[in-house]
Order: C-alpha cells, then sequence, then structure tokens
C-alpha cells in the first residue's frame, strides 16, 4: 500500500511537468524558427517576396474573376500567348480586337501591376477584352517580374514588345500611329517609364535604351494607382511600408535601390517633360500611393502643361476606394471610371 502511494506521488510530479515542458520546447522552436526567418529575410528578399506574391497573386486571380463577369458578349478576335522575345512565358503577349474590324486600330498597350514581383498579362485581359470591345486593339504585356529578374531588365524588355508590336502592326491589327501606353500600380510605373524613355532624350540616354516608338506614335498614356517618387515610397512605414520595400527590393536585386541609380530613374515624376503623352491618371480615395503618387504626378505633369484628365475621389467618399479599384467592376465607382478611360480614350485616338 506505501510502495503504490509513493509510486502514485513520484508520478503527479511528472504529469505535471509535461505540458510546461512542452511548452518551453514549443517556445524555443518559435524562437529558433523566427530568428532563422529574421537572418534569412536580412540576407535575401526571396522569402517575403515570395509570400508577398502568393497575398497578390490570390487577389489578382479574384478580381480578374470579378471582371470576367463584365466581358460584354461582342464578338473579338484573339491572339494569345504571342512571343515578342526569348524567354519563354515573360515575353509573351495577348492581342485583343473586335472580330469586325475590317483595319487597323488605335491600339492600347497595357502593362500590368503586382508590385514588380507578381502578376501575369491574364490578370488584365478581362479588362482588355472590355476595352476591345470598344473598338480597340488591345495588348497585355508580359516582362520578367523579381526576383527572378532583376531592374532595368523589364524596362529593356518592354522596349523589345513595342518594337515587336510597331514591326508587326498590320498582323496584329494595330495602328502605330494610334498607341496608348498605359497600366495599373507597378504596370502604371512602368508605363510612365516608357513613355518617359520615348519622349525625353536626356532620359533615354541615361537608360542606355533607344526607344522602340517615336514620340509622334504615343498618343497618351493611362496610369492607375501607380508608383511616380521611389524616395516617397521609401519614408513608407507599416505593413505596407515593408510590403512595398520588401517588393523593391527583389525587382531592384539590391537593398539600396533608394539612394542608387534605380530609384533616381524610376522616379518617373523627375524626368517627364512637356512633351510628355497627354494622360488620364487615377486612384482611390482609400488608396495611399493616391496622396502619395498619382495626385503629385498629376500636379507635376499640369505645371508642365501636358494635358492631364484625373478622376480622384474626395477624403470623405464613400466606400473607400482601395488600391486598383478601377478593376473591380461590381462597384459603381469602378463603372464611373471604366466609363471616363473609354471617354479618354475616344477623345485622344480618333483623327
Amino acid at each position: 500500500m506505501n510502495s503504490s502511494a509513493h509510486a502514485e506521488e513520484s508520478e503527479h510530479p511528472k504529469k505535471a511537468r509535461r505540458p510546461w515542458h512542452r511548452a518551453k520546447i514549443a517556445a524555443g522552436l518559435v524562437v529558433a524558427v523566427t530568428a532563422v526567418i529574421a537572418t534569412v529575410g536580412a540576407i535575401t528578399p526571396w522569402p517575403s517576396a515570395m509570400l508577398i506574391r502568393a497575398v497578390f497573386t490570390k487577389g489578382g486571380d479574384d478580381t480578374a474573376a470579378e471582371m470576367d463577369r463584365h466581358v460584354p458578349d461582342t464578338k473579338l478576335t484573339e491572339q494569345l500567348d504571342v512571343a515578342y522575345g526569348d524567354a519563354g512565358a515573360d515575353t509573351t503577349m495577348d492581342v485583343f480586337a473586335p472580330a469586325s474590324a475590317s483595319g487597323p486600330l488605335p491600339t492600347v498597350v497595357w502593362i500590368h501591376g503586382g508590385a514588380w514581383i507578381s502578376g501575369s498579362k491574364e490578370n488584365v485581359d478581362p479588362y482588355l477584352r472590355i476595352l476591345a470591345a470598344e473598338g480597340y486593339t488591345t495588348i497585355a504585356v508580359n516582362y520578367t517580374i523579381g526576383p527572378e529578374g532583376v531592374y532595368p531588365l523589364a524596362v529593356h524588355q518592354l522596349n523589345d514588345a513595342l518594337a515587336y508590336i510597331d514591326e508587326n502592326a498590320e498582323e496584329l491589327g494595330v495602328d502605330p500611329t494610334r498607341i496608348v501606353l498605359a497600366g495599373d500600380s507597378a504596370g502604371a510605373q512602368l508605363a510612365s517609364q516608357m513613355a518617359t524613355l520615348i519622349t525625353n532624350t536626356d532620359y533615354a540616354e541615361i537608360l542606355d535604351i533607344t526607344p522602340s516608338l517615336t514620340p509622334e506614335q504615343v498618343v497618351a498614356t493611362v496610369l492607375n494607382c501607380g508608383v511616380y517618387d521611389l524616395a516617397a515610397l521609401a519614408q513608407l512605414d507599416g505593413i505596407a511600408g515593408w510590403g512595398l520595400k520588401t517588393s523593391m527590393w527583389a525587382y531592384a536585386g539590391t537593398k539600396t535601390w533608394a539612394e542608387d541609380s534605380t530609384g533616381s530613374t524610376m522616379s518617373t515624376v523627375d524626368w517627364v517633360t512637356a512633351d510628355f503623352p497627354t494622360t488620364y491618371i487615377s486612384g482611390g480615395n482609400g488608396d495611399g500611393l493616391t496622396w502619395l503618387q498619382s495626385i503629385p504626378m498629376a500636379k507635376r505633369l499640369d505645371a508642365l502643361g501636358v494635358e492631364v484628365t484625373t478622376l480622384f475621389w474626395p477624403v470623405p467618399h464613400e466606400p473607400a476606394l482601395p488600391h486598383e479599384y478601377q478593376f473591380h467592376l461590381d462597384m459603381p465607382d469602378a463603372q464611373t471610371a471604366l466609363e471616363q478611360t473609354i471617354d479618354f480614350l475616344n477623345t485622344h485616338t480618333t483623327r
């Protein structure tokens, strides 16, 4: 009896200690994993970039599905995965035009967003089908995203894409004298960069790139929710600041992007001239980039004498319109943006 009681007493402390022992091990593992992640994250942007990409990919797929519901029944011709370079899927484009077209049409070349490290032409294909139904040839262009490719690779690729479009205009249904450069988010930054490259010879010389198009060929730009001032971007804090800075590290291939040539040459607000094409620029009131990037860019272009059409929303507007609200076509305000975009295109591509 005594030995049995003694055995029970000796077992009780062990049972009491086990949960604490497991908790200590779990806590230690968490600390160790956190330390590893922090160490790796300080050396390379890859893990964080892949996490951001996964989130953006899910959002891009959902948004494309939302836009799909608004594509009209207009019959289109589609040329998908047209290769303009030799980097596989990275250097391909999708081309849409009304099936009823009997000749070349004014053309919208759209560069997709995704923080320079995610996204694809398929994300904007539904929107371009909608625009094509309005009487345009529309082209969604892929490029190598970071960190697989680093700046300025995408700029060179997009210049090659414009060269391909110009050289194959008849086959693609493109009027090479009426080209609109367009983009969303990071794609808007790239669209503004291509337009600056084409219209500012000093800038082209700094980048050591010969533009594939002439200023006369680019009749307008459409810039939605873009980034045009990298110094301002570098000042962001919080989760948004972390995400954008990580994305830029992955895209630039260096942590010092804000203070070197990458940040300088990507900051098109500092390089645009009076020769920049007439521009439509928009952003939502719930998107911090509107106040930090889009409105200052619009003001800069206006000060230079560039014709600018803006669609911004009052601060108290409800609902607060998020980043890339233009693609959320279930929202009435996105439908307003689409209508104004089409009006802008009609105004500036007609002869």
